[in-house]
């Protein structure tokens, strides 16, 4: 399987970069690739799908989204400038932004329970492959708290009950934390979730690791 080029795959490259750096040496070669977005280099170990979550009429306004994406100029801010110049926000000013690069990403997402449904579906049909650990990678627009988080595992759980092919483990991110999940069988519901707080230092640096990715593509 050919790996990606990384100029068509930001989101992946940040993921592949957060998960490095919060959990550790057993992300580091991950690469992209497609079916699922990012793999170990054995195409066997690791898998991880990456996707999105956002409510399917937010930014509708072409005024919104214009601002949003940085478009509306007359701000004196290093991130906003580095927003325009580059196209991408995430991580940067809280995830107030929108880069216009990132918009299609955006506009097409579903609803997170849709989102999940979806990807459930493909994994048990095979779609992603057969590796040792999968893993389904979701970004959010929006702050989540750790209700919200739980409330997420809770119901992938109840979609994965009783099927033959499942994620072992969910990550589900907004700009401040990274929530992971086990979802294999036998875990007790308190061991369940790990949270682990993003600085603003981290984010920025999250951000041009993965914006330089796509100015200087990885061979």
């Amino acid at each position: 399987m050919d790996t990606r080029k990384f100029g068509t795959c930001f989101f992946e490259q940040y993921a592949q970069i957060l998960l490095s750096a919060l959990l550790g040496s057993e992300f580091d070669d991950l690469v992209n690739r497609d079916r699922p977005d990012l793999q170990s280099p054995d195409g066997k170990s690791i898998g991880i799908e990456v996707t999105r979550a956002m409510e399917e009429n937010k930014t509708t306004e072409q005024a919104l989204l214009n601002d949003l994406a940085g478009l509306t100029r007359g701000y004196n801010d290093d991130d906003l400038e580095q927003i325009l110049e580059w196209g991408y926000a995430y991580g940067l000013k809280g995830g107030k932004y929108i880069g216009t690069k990132e918009l299609p990403y955006w506009k097409m997402a579903l609803p997170l329970r849709r989102i999940l449904a979806s990807k459930v579906s493909k994994m048990q049909n095979g779609f992603y492959g057969h590796f040792d650990k999968t893993g389904l990678f979701v970004f959010s627009k929006d702050d989540l708290t750790a209700a919200d988080a739980l409330k997420t595992m809770n119901y992938i759980l109840s979609l994965q009950k009783n099927l033959d092919n499942r994620y072992n483990c969910l990550y589900l991110t907004d700009v401040n934390d990274l929530f992971v999940f086990n979802l294999d069988d036998g875990i007790s519901a308190g061991a369940r979730m790990a949270r682990y707080g993003i600085s603003q230092e981290q984010r920025q640096a999250f951000y041009q690791e993965a914006v330089k990715r796509q100015i200087q593509p990885l061979s």
